[in-house]
Parts: C-alpha cells; sequence; structure tokens
C-alpha cells in the first residue's frame, strides 16, 4: 500500500553508522538529483497542458545568480521544456554527459525573460486559456539542484501527474555542486530567498483569473516553502483568503520541532507530508543538525514517530516501501503511482471554478 495514513502499512528500517556513512557518500556523489526509473509510457500528447509538439509550458521565478552575480532580487522568464515522444513515467531522461537531444531527451526548447508586470499578466492569459483549470502549481526544488533539473522536474511532474493548470517553478539560488560545504551553502541561499518566495506566493493569489494556488515543495524546499507561508500567514493571510489549495511536502528536510512551530501560523488543514523511514539523505540531514529528526525521514511504524505525526495533524503518506534508489529521496517523482496519485489529490481539491475571476 504505497499510501496511506501513519499507522497502517509501514516497514521500518533503522539506518546503522555504516549505513550512515554510505549515505554520507551517495550524497556527496549524487546530491538530491537522480535518473528516474522506468514505467508505462505516458501518454501526454493527450493532456490539455501539453502542446501538440509535446512543450510543456513553465513560468520561473528565480532568486539564482545572474549574469552579474547579483541575487538580491527576483527575475522572472517564461520556458517551453520539450517532453520526448518516448517518456516514461517517472523518468527524466537525458543523454549522456548532460547533452540532451531534443526528440530523445528533456530539453529546454525555448526560453525568454519577463518582467515582474509581464510574469503577472502571463498566470492571468494561461489561467483563462486553461478554462475550468486555473488552478497554480507552484513548485519549489530541494539542495543540490541545477536550473535544467529544477526546469525538467516540474515538466516531468506535470506530464505524470496530468495537471492541467498553469505550472511555475520557484527557482534559488543552489550551487548544484555535492558535499557538506554545499548542503550549508545552500541552507544559506534558501534563507535569503524566505523574502521572495513569500512575495511571489502573495502575487499568485492576487492575480487575476486564479483558481487556487497549490504548492508541491521537495526537501529543503519544504523548509523554504513552510518559512515563507508562515510569513504570509503572520501577514494576515493563512490560506490566501480562501485561495490556498493543496501544501505537499515531498521528504521534507525539516527539524520536527521547526515544522510544529511553522504549523502553528500556516495551520495543518491544507498541508500533506510525503515521509520514509528509509530516506538516506535525509537521515544523513539530521546528523549534520546533531542528530536532530527531519519530518520526512520518521517513521510511522515506530509507535514514537507515528504519534508525534499524528499530533500534528497533517495528512501523512509513507513512502518507505518505494525507494527507487539507494537514497529514496526522490520517491515522490519518481514513481508512477505516487505521482498520478499527487495529480488527483491537486484536481479533487476544491472547485477551482467558483474562485473570482474578476480579481
Amino acid at each position: 500500500m504505497f499510501l496511506g495514513k501513519a499507522g497502517v502499512g509501514f516497514v521500518s528500517i533503522r539506518a546503522t553508522g555504516a549505513l550512515l556513512a554510505a549515505a554520507y557518500l551517495a550524497l556527496t556523489l549524487a546530491g538530491c538529483s537522480s535518473g528516474g526509473q522506468s514505467g508505462d509510457p505516458s501518454s501526454f500528447l493527450a493532456l490539455s497542458h501539453v502542446t501538440a509538439q509535446g512543450e510543456v509550458p513553465i513560468l520561473v521565478a528565480s532568486t539564482r545568480r545572474d549574469d552579474a552575480g547579483a541575487t538580491s532580487h527576483t527575475h522572472f522568464s517564461a520556458v517551453s521544456v520539450s517532453v520526448p515522444p518516448n517518456h516514461r513515467a517517472g523518468e527524466i531522461e537525458h543523454g549522456p554527459f548532460g547533452h540532451n537531444v531534443a526528440g530523445r531527451d528533456f530539453v529546454v526548447a525555448s526560453h525568454h525573460r519577463l518582467t515582474q508586470a509581464d510574469f503577472l499578466d502571463e498566470i492571468a492569459e494561461r489561467a483563462s486559456d486553461a478554462g475550468a483549470e486555473r488552478d497554480i502549481l507552484l513548485y519549489v526544488h530541494g539542495y543540490d539542484i541545477s536550473l535544467n533539473e529544477a526546469r525538467f522536474r516540474l515538466a516531468q511532474i506535470v506530464v505524470d501527474s496530468g495537471f492541467a493548470g498553469v505550472a511555475i517553478l520557484f527557482t534559488w539560488d543552489s550551487i548544484s555542486r555535492s558535499g557538506l560545504a554545499a548542503y550549508e551553502a545552500d541552507k544559506e541561499s534558501a534563507t535569503v530567498a524566505r523574502d521572495a518566495l513569500e512575495k511571489v506566493i502573495t502575487d499568485l493569489s492576487n492575480a487575476r483569473g486564479v483558481g487556487r494556488v497549490h504548492v508541491l515543495a521537495h526537501s529543503m524546499g519544504a523548509w523554504l516553502a513552510m518559512e515563507s507561508l508562515r510569513a504570509v500567514a503572520i501577514a494576515g493571510r493563512p490560506d490566501l483568503d480562501g485561495r490556498l489549495g493543496e501544501v505537499m511536502l515531498a521528504a521534507p528536510d525539516i527539524d520536527v520541532n521547526v515544522f510544529s512551530q511553522q504549523l502553528q501560523r500556516v495551520g495543518p488543514e491544507h498541508v500533506t507530508i510525503f515521509v520514509s523511514g528509509t530516506d538516506r539523505a535525509l537521515q544523513l540531514s539530521s546528523h549534520i543538525a546533531g542528530d536532530r529528526p527531519r519530518l520526512g525521514a520518521m517513521d510511522p511504524s515506530d509507535p514514537r514517530n507515528r504519534e508525534a505525526l499524528e499530533a500534528l495533524g497533517v495528512s501523512v503518506r509513507d513512502l518507505s516501501r518505494l525507494n527507487t534508489d539507494f537514497m529514496g529521496h526522490n520517491t515522490f517523482a519518481e514513481v508512477p503511482a505516487v505521482v498520478r496519485q499527487i495529480g488527483l489529490q491537486l484536481a479533487t481539491t476544491g472547485d477551482s471554478g467558483e474562485a473570482d475571476q474578476s480579481r
């Protein structure tokens, strides 16, 4: 059973010292990126959000360093990611040594910069073109992810989940280099991005014609997303005036006590967490943090963990049995059944058609 509430059908696997050392080596070599797993071919050309050429349109808000090396502002762009016709659910097809070829691999088919005003106008226009599917999916990536990896991952999730609304990537200045020093540097970069993401979330909720704003955040990006949502809540809009949809935290790299404080502001009603007791990347993160438990690595088969998760009041999905690789950190996107379930949960959250299109 790949999805369920805490306490149902779980497996407990505890890391030994040797396993933790192996996890460190694997994280140093691979970071949080991966190639995915094979599955049934996706019929993505039949989905309304993908063009006849197999391209996924994505709007991007970024705090990554620009050509001048600046990170003090948010810059915006519109990209189209070409997904190959041989795409298999759960995979990001790529060529050897990063040499991707259109028609065989994921590639960026087009890219152009936008002003902030153009970015918001594009959202309104795409929400209008989407008809009844006027919801937004805002994706926030995790540690050690390059810009292209982030764009390709969101395109893969859109295709495999069947999401038919407006796809938006918030990408922060991950340096895309593995190792302990990179982890600490990425945490600082994520901290710097909190205010920018808060403003993006607020602007999205105020955009004309938009239905609900869903947030899907992975790993360290889950901490960043919750920090920004906490700030939005402190500003007096904990549910974005009714526009906040699903908040899905995949393998959240968040201290459990920190998450509890964030949740006091944000509220548990919209939040789903994807956890795995076999996530070795989060086991390492816990070790780096002085053996403080990470939310995404909690094992619901352990009675103490199960009790703690139930006390949070959020929805819990246990992916412990579904690892696609040694690290077990990208399961939410690499197991086709899980990605499809994410799409189903997004599609059945409220009625986006009730949102006020006059705004």
